[in-house]
């Protein structure tokens, strides 16, 4: 049996929870479906019980979350926890795994809200125990106040790497080292873009602060760091390294690697909606339009999972995105949409403009993504880079193809953290720009589910999922 709504959002983060009470507030029927018990998404991850300990030591760009979260609990619109969208047909009707059994909804107006994924770092030893992307550390500070035991070291680039070093420290943890792969020449680079930044002098003055609390802490910090590899056998102890013409051996029992978030692109592609190649993101975005449109009549996608621009640009894509479902619903003529659409609109356009200046200064350097023939960059399958480069030169023109005559991208993930680094490892070794090499091509179930889930669909028959 299939639900019908007038509006259904996928994903409780910053832009589902404010397209959802955008949503409700103009009287659209509305269902928030999300897979984590309560709402918030990663950024805001269990916000909404969160203690007043938890939230100091996380912050007020945390703390914010707080607010939104219960707005949209309190809006009316229907909102369905531990339901793990795994489906979602051309017709937009969208399949759950709820609490052990499949659901099925559908409305004429579908925003696609599922965030952004941290971009993987492939370099050696990286799939050894003892080993977190920076964001998975930040998750279980979140919802168990859990911290990594004994050294720290943390790898890679980015805004978010400072933010969990600051985190880390302000629950007592030790760091062994703060190790920043950005070479020196992305800096020269970000300058031009300054300009652009200072329309956000907020969020310049939060990094400025970040760096003056890991100096305070006397961290040490390295910057233009290359041939990163995890040190150890069985397990992680330590990082190794090069910075400043020398070599460095960073003693640690956990390594929390970052080198920035990409949009989660999984539903979209699934649809096959228009994609473009970011490069100056090095990563894959969905085009829409102002209000979140795609090519597809229907479908919206809002946030970071379109294109990354942090949480405060992601809430107000959120509304702006529930705007235009109503208005494509006769709900607003173009006035009353024109006078609602004017704040979030110049919220999200002030948040955008400090994005080019902290693209250029983090961009990945090129051995991130392209890594050397050994290196492993698909954790699934086991699967080379240089497998990858094995494959273009045996004739493959594409992630699919490479896929097929590899298993590369065939685990569990399905490609999700391998992906972004298939396509380049494939463009530089065919000579094509990563538009033309492409993406893997997704497919339902875009999550593992339960074969008897899958049994339970419209055992009556009915609609079929996509």
């Amino acid at each position: 049996m299939t639900d019908t709504h007038d509006l259904v959002v996928v994903g409780a983060g910053p832009a589902g929870l404010a397209a959802a009470t955008t949503g409700a507030s103009l009287g659209l029927r509305t269902v928030l479906l999300d897979e984590q018990p309560r709402v918030g998404g990663q950024i805001w991850r269990d916000v909404t019980r969160a203690g007043p300990r938890a939230t100091a030591l996380l912050g007020p760009d945390y703390a914010r979350g707080r607010p939104l979260a219960e707005a949209a609990l309190a809006s009316g619109a229907e909102v369905a926890s531990d339901a793990l969208v795994w489906d979602v047909a051309r017709d937009l009707a969208v399949t759950a795994l709820q609490r052990g059994a499949a659901r099925r909804v559908r409305a004429p107006q579908l925003v696609v809200a599922t965030g952004a994924l941290e971009r993987p770092t492939p370099v050696p030893g990286w799939t050894l125990p003892g080993v977190m992307n920076a964001g998975a550390a930040q998750i279980a500070l979140k919802t168990g106040g859990l911290v990594p035991g004994g050294p720290v070291v943390l790898a890679g680039g980015g805004p978010l790497l400072l933010l969990v070093a600051c985190q880390l420290l302000d629950a007592g943890v030790a760091l062994a080292g703060l190790v920043e792969t950005s070479p020196a020449s992305n800096r020269a680079d970000a300058l031009r873009r300054l300009p652009g930044a200072l329309a956000v002098p907020s969020m310049l003055a939060k990094g400025l602060r970040m760096i003056a609390r890991v100096r305070r802490a006397g961290v040490p910090r390295f910057a233009g760091a290359t041939a990163l590899r995890v040190l150890g056998d069985d397990r992680a102890t330590g990082l190794g390294f090069e910075a400043g013409g020398r070599a460095h051996r960073l003693h640690a029992d956990t390594v929390l690697l970052h080198h920035g978030v990409v949009p989660n692109v999984q539903i979209p592609r699934l649809l096959r909606v228009d994609h473009r190649w970011s490069d100056a993101r090095l990563a894959w975005e969905v085009v829409v339009d102002a209000f979140g449109a795609t090519s597809l009549p229907g479908l919206r996608v809002a946030g970071d999972g379109a294109a990354i621009a942090g949480a405060a640009a992601a809430e107000a894509a959120g509304t702006l995105a529930a705007l235009g479902a109503a208005r494509a619903l006769g709900r607003l003529d173009e006035a009353a949409l024109a006078r609602l659409a004017a704040a979030p609109s110049r919220a999200l356009d002030a948040q955008r403009r400090v994005r080019p200046f902290l693209d250029a200064l983090y961009r990945p350097p090129r051995w991130v993504l392209e890594p050397d023939d050994a290196t492993v960059v698909c954790r699934c399958e086991a699967v080379t880079a240089g497998r990858v480069r094995e494959m273009a030169r045996l004739g493959c023109r594409g992630p699919n193809q490479t896929k097929f005559y590899s298993r590369c991208g065939m685990g569990p993930c399905q490609g999700r953290v391998c992906g972004g680094v298939v396509t380049q490892v494939l463009a530089r070794e065919l000579g094509l720009p990563p538009a033309e090499v492409g993406a893997y091509r997704v497919r339902a179930p875009i999550k593992p589910v339960p074969l008897g889930a899958l049994a339970g669909l419209d055992e009556g028959g009915g609609d079929a999922a996509g």
